[in-house]
């Protein structure tokens, strides 16, 4: 019998529910499959997803640590640019470095000191 193992899901630690929302819902169009709290008022657990890239945010202390990095694989890092160029983002404005190592690479920070890297295998 042969135990298969998934792909691990990150817990990013974010501090503010709606600022998250608005940042991976809203601009990099995830969208929220679910949220958890304990009781009202309580901190929230949420998942959100986008394709195959699951990600859970936790307010919970002592969930991730601010300033994580994650390396996401992407099929096409040109067209998600424009697509986050094209909202005019208040305050992300991303580039793509063509000459990163594994691929062209556009990095976008949360509002919590997170790094995503969204990388686009050569």
């Amino acid at each position: 019998m042969s135990i298969r193992v998934g792909p691990p899901v990150p817990i990013l630690r974010i501090f503010d529910v709606d600022r998250a929302l608005e940042f991976y819902c809203g601009y990099l169009g995830f969208r929220q499959d679910w949220e958890h709290r304990f009781e009202p008022g309580l901190p929230a657990y949420i998942q959100v997803s986008r394709s195959e890239l699951v990600l859970h945010l936790s307010e919970h202390y002592g969930d991730g640590s601010p300033n994580t990095a994650l390396w996401i694989p992407v099929s096409d890092v040109e067209a998600l640019h424009r697509e986050l160029i094209d909202q005019q983002h208040g305050y992300s404005r991303p580039g793509i470095d063509p000459d990163a190592p594994g691929g062209p690479t556009m990095c976008v920070i949360d509002p919590f000191g997170n790094t995503l890297r969204f990388c686009q295998k050569g």
